[in-house]
């Protein structure tokens, strides 16, 4: 199911059918660096993945990480939706692109539409992101977007420290 179109891109709900394509962007370098090894190794334990992850938010909250397609082609270049943490009070943006797809501005489109979508559709009044600390085009385009750096916190004593941006709708 669609749920946003920009000019060049198409977001939709991911399915078990994304096993493949997930696989691979979890299993990018660049993923494992930045957001963490997430032990997903299979087509199967990536449908798992989709089950327990995207498809089970959007289930609990009407939103999630959605699949985006170049609107071309259906070719699936990332993903970039909401996502609603334990750990976090806010509703958390959150993007990811197979490195083929850097410096395009795909990103920055998929990104800018779901942001509109989250404040204009979804009503929510507050968004926030997380970064690793080295995570500096992750940072940037977020603040390009509108976020601001808010603070560094900490999950639990034993996790890395994370930079915490965060959009607050003026309306």
């Amino acid at each position: 199911m669609n749920i946003l179109e920009t000019e060049r891109l198409i977001l939709r709900l991911q399915t078990t059918d994304d096993a493949p394509f997930i696989l691979e962007l979890v299993n990018d370098p660049s993923w494992i660096q930045f957001i963490g090894d997430r032990g997903v190794k299979t087509v199967e334990e990536a449908a798992r993945y989709i089950e327990n992850g995207a498809i089970r938010m959007y289930e609990q909250f009407g939103f999630c990480l959605y699949v985006v397609e170049k609107t071309e082609d259906q070719t699936p270049i990332g993903i970039c939706g909401f996502v609603k943490r334990d750990n976090l009070e806010d509703v958390d943006i959150g993007f990811a692109f197979l490195p083929d797809y850097w410096g395009k501005g795909y990103a920055y489109e998929a990104a800018s539409a779901v942001l509109a979508y989250g404040l204009e559709t979804l009503g929510f009044n507050r968004i926030v992101a997380i970064t690793t600390q080295d995570n500096h085009a992750s940072a940037k385009l977020l603040e390009r977007i509108g976020l601001q750096f808010e603070k560094v916190i900490q999950f639990s004593n034993d996790s890395e420290e994370l930079r915490l941006f965060s959009l607050d709708d003026e309306s």
